[in-house]
């Protein structure tokens, strides 16, 4: 009797690919452009840090609210209120700034952007990255991307600072196209904030019975549809905050000065 023995399991390696995509198509396009449009954020939160043209009653720019020390000029104060005193002599945005621009630099979609655009860690799907190995977000610094929940408690009263700062604007200038230029940024700002993954997980993401929270189920759900929307809601928030905070310090400059302006 002859025995016969099992054929050795047959080891399969990865395809050499030598090139550093086989992809045709323009896949560089959209690092590209988010490279231009993140960078195009930057340049104008820091000119706008420096910029001291942040108020023309009743319109205070969104880069510069709250506005929080002595300094402030005379009625951009929120609610009068001034606790840091008259030590504090740099642009008030550097006081408030960090909050904002800690969550949308901690952000799931924000991270996906500038991992790819910024480090090409990798450019785009399929495409080999430069890098020669990978530690994910488990050491300094990238392990700081777990505080991002804070950051998100930080940004709900940035963005109801926004919208109370859209709100006096509409009662005392309804007619004004910089109050609804307010508006409109106050409104894609919250919705932005709220489309947050960590705003989904602490509505209802540890539930185990939606049929017993329907309060909280409710929330979830809407939460979720605005989630669905995030990255459209990051870029349209991004853009809404230049533009209006930019409007704001041209009218304070004077050099904006529309009828109804």
């Amino acid at each position: 009797m002859t025995q016969t023995t099992p054929e050795a399991p047959v080891r399969r390696q990865r395809a050499q690919v030598k090139v550093r995509t086989l992809r045709t198509d323009r896949w560089w396009l959209a690092p590209l452009l988010t490279f231009l449009g993140l960078s195009s954020f930057l340049v104008y939160g820091v000119w706008a840090i420096i910029d001291n043209s942040y108020f023309v009653d009743p319109y205070i720019a969104p880069f510069a609210s709250p506005c929080l020390s002595s300094s402030c000029v005379e009625g951009a104060r929120l609610f009068g209120w001034a606790p840091i005193g008259d030590w504090y002599t740099l642009p008030p945005g550097l006081l408030i700034l960090g909050l904002p621009g800690g969550f949308r630099l901690t952000c799931y979609y924000y991270r996906k952007s500038y991992y790819r655009s910024f480090w090409l860690s990798p450019p785009a799907c399929a495409v080999q990255e430069p890098h020669g190995k990978y530690t994910g977000e488990r050491r300094f610094p990238l392990i700081l991307q777990n505080i991002h929940r804070y950051f998100f408690y930080a940004a709900i009263l940035i963005g109801l600072v926004l919208a109370y700062d859209a709100v006096l604007a509409l009662v005392h200038k309804p007619l004004g196209l910089g109050t609804w230029i307010l508006v409109i940024n106050a409104v894609l700002i919250n919705m932005y904030t709220l489309s947050c993954h960590s705003c989904r997980h602490i509505t209802a993401g540890r539930l185990n019975h939606f049929s017993r929270h329907p309060l909280r189920y409710r929330a979830w759900t809407f939460v979720s549809k605005l989630n669905a929307k995030h990255q459209q809601l990051a870029w349209a928030s991004m853009f809404s905050v230049m533009i209006a905070d930019f409007y704001v310090r041209m009218v304070a400059k004077g050099i904006i000065a529309f009828p109804f302006a």
